[in-house]
């Protein structure tokens, strides 16, 4: 998908969401493999420590040309405090680009564009100040996040369009697939 194009998201509400899940639509992808879903991207970010603490590369132009991530237009931070889930939203225009370099974040994903080779699944990706990471967002991926380690974590968006309340579709934490959000014993 081309920047500035829009995905037809205007099928997906929670009804929806509840009926497909239950005819079975939506699928869990393992957790410890990279990404499914077409046009996510997983960047592991470059931690460089030294006497005096560390520096940790954030953004950098050649990773656009290079490695298919997206111009930002506006930039924020979104603090999350411990334990609590922020989603689900959607987005029918932008792209959100984030990353997380404070406490343990854990990002879940689902691909709900009808037209999508990938239309269904369900990914889980994992930050932590140990593994900073870069990880791209479409429009037409339901996504949320959950703060995992105490007080709370910050989570930098660099988005590809400035924020448009239009552009930002909101669903209950627990209307789809409330389980992701539980730990992985085992």
């Amino acid at each position: 998908m081309k920047l500035n194009q829009t995905e037809d998201i205007s099928y997906v509400t929670e009804d929806w969401l509840k009926k497909s899940e239950k005819k079975g639509l939506f699928l869990r992808q393992n957790i410890y493999k990279t990404p499914t879903i077409t046009g996510v991207i997983l960047k592991d970010l470059n931690v460089i420590p030294d006497g005096r603490g560390d520096i940790i590369e954030l953004w950098s132009e050649p990773w656009v040309k290079n490695e298919g991530f997206d111009y930002p237009k506006h930039i924020y931070k979104s603090g999350t405090d411990f334990h609590v889930v922020k989603c689900w939203h959607l987005h029918a225009k932008h792209t959100d680009q984030l990353c997380c370099f404070s406490g343990k974040l854990q990002v879940n994903l689902i691909d709900v564009r009808k037209k999508s080779k990938t239309f269904g699944h369900i990914n889980c990706v994992f930050f932590n100040v140990n593994k900073p990471r870069l990880l791209r967002i479409p429009p037409g991926i339901m996504h949320g996040w959950k703060a995992l380690t105490p007080p709370s974590i910050d989570v930098l968006n660099f988005q590809t369009d400035v924020f448009d309340p239009s552009d930002e579709f909101k669903f209950k934490w627990n209307c789809i697939s409330e389980e992701v959000w539980e730990p992985n014993n085992g």
